[in-house]
């Protein structure tokens, strides 16, 4: 009754290289004692970064919302006096507490924090009808993709990509519109890509109807300019295309000279009106709660009749988590200066986010030294994506071989640059940059020797 020929095809096609078989393989090594690096995905806290504090108290507070009674006994353990207040104030909005379903759009304080954090940092205006509080990002994704996907219906997703889009499309049955992002030119969305790849898939009858953009990128670590984002939005208004952007690691930006600029604000700069979803989560940035589910999809542009049907299909899963719904509030919605708790969140983030900066310089520097190497030192987001001289290997992509060869010989976990998308003759992986700093030189150290070994043995 149930064997691969009675699953719905879709389901087969889907492929997340992120959690694929070299993942297997490493909890398999994990299993037998070895040590295992997990460089494979964007999961801070799993390689050592400490959750904020502010966020954990308030979190521990709601849990168990009757310690609000003690408020002398929490300062005496060390509890700050907005971290108090601030769970007193969102049990005051939230008076259930966390182990009641929300609105199905979310928590309405939230949404409202949401569109009055997007206001302030874009000087736009926002409404909290218009976002959705998801169970990550990824929930967003999911909600789009299976909401316009019909038949022929291509997104056009960026080679190379997060796994995720080109997963979801292959589930939910569309096509997928790949584009080339320009290696040689800090991996920017060029035109005549873009061009290309929109030509190509029309004159084989795919409607295309939205393009993904991922900035600051996921797994390239390259930062859009405002030109080049004016350039995509031109493009997709002449196209009459929709924007789905994925602006998750808005707060990993490293190099001076850098900014991030929400498809939104360019957007509404330019006087374009078509329709865009922006996506965040608490998962990424310096906040790297993964575990905890939160985040949220602003819609801007959407015809009310639409926004309800989208509404409808949310509802279907009832609402998102409830205490990743509060982390996405206090994610925006941080200590004030002035606050009691507002100089040790201010030293926790920027010794995270200095941290990053300079692991990123590191181990970018410390691959490009490789002989067959190359790896620009990445401007933003978690990831580094060198390039990669290897050999050709009979029955196997070859970097995926590499990545097996990699973490048996090292315990490093990395993913195949096949598993993204790469221009054809190119060999990459997909790393990041989260280990914690002092375990850097010995682990590259470790990388370079099974590199030249595999290098000698094929």
């Amino acid at each position: 009754m149930l064997n691969l020929d009675t699953l719905n095809p879709n389901v087969l096609k889907a492929q997340y290289a992120v959690r694929g078989p070299i993942v297997e393989l490493a909890q398999e090594l994990e299993k037998q004692g070895r040590e295992i690096w997990y460089f494979n995905i964007g999961n801070p806290q799993q390689l050592g970064q400490p959750p904020l504090t502010y966020v954990r108290e308030i979190l521990s507070l709601l849990n168990n919302p009757t310690v609000l009674e003690h408020s002398e006994k929490l300062l005496s353990m060390g509890y700050h006096q907005d971290s108090i207040e601030t769970a007193r104030n969102i049990m005051n909005e939230n008076p259930v507490g966390l182990g009641a379903y929300s609105q199905s759009a979310g928590m309405p304080f939230i949404r409202q924090a949401v569109a009055d954090f997007i206001s302030q940092r874009d000087n736009i205006s926002a409404s909290a009808d218009n976002i959705f509080l998801t169970d990550g990002a990824s929930k967003g994704v999911d909600l789009v993709l299976s909401s316009i996907i019909m038949e022929r219906v291509g997104i056009m997703i960026p080679i190379p990509q997060y796994p995720l889009y080109s997963a979801d499309i292959s589930l939910f049955g569309g096509t997928q519109v790949p584009y080339f992002l320009d290696e040689n030119n800090g991996w920017e969305l060029n035109k005549d890509m873009l061009e290309k790849a929109y030509t190509e898939a029309a004159a084989t009858g795919v409607d295309v109807k939205l393009l993904v953009v991922i900035n600051p990128n996921n797994p390239t670590g390259s930062v859009l300019s405002r030109r080049n984002i004016e350039m995509v939005l031109k493009f997709a208004k002449d196209h009459k295309l929709m924007i789905l952007a994925d602006e998750v690691y808005q707060e990993n930006v490293y190099e001076e000279g850098d900014a991030f600029y929400s498809f939104a604000s360019v957007a509404d700069g330019l006087g374009i009106e078509i329709p865009i979803f922006s996506l965040h989560s608490t998962s990424k940035g310096y906040f790297g709660e993964c575990g905890l589910r939160g985040g949220y999809i602003e819609m801007r542009n959407v015809p009310e009749e639409v926004r309800l049907e989208l509404l409808k299909v949310r509802s279907i899963g009832l609402c998102s988590n409830t205490v990743g719904q509060i982390a996405t509030y206090l994610m925006i919605n941080p200590p004030k200066k002035g606050d009691p708790s507002f100089e040790l969140y201010k030293k926790e983030k920027d010794k995270i986010l200095a941290s990053m900066k300079r692991k990123a310089s590191i181990i970018a520097n410390a691959l490009d030294a490789i002989e067959g190497i190359s790896c620009p030192t990445p401007r933003g987001a978690m990831y580094l994506f060198p390039k990669l001289d290897l050999p050709e290997i009979e029955d196997s992509p070859a970097d995926f071989a590499f990545a097996k060869f990699l973490v048996e010989e090292t315990g490093i976990v990395t993913v195949p640059g096949s598993g993204f998308g790469q221009l054809p003759g190119t060999w990459h992986l997909r790393m990041t940059f989260l280990p914690p700093e002092d375990k850097i030189p010995d682990l590259m150290t470790n990388f370079k020797q099974a590199y030249q070994k595999f290098i000698q043995k094929s």
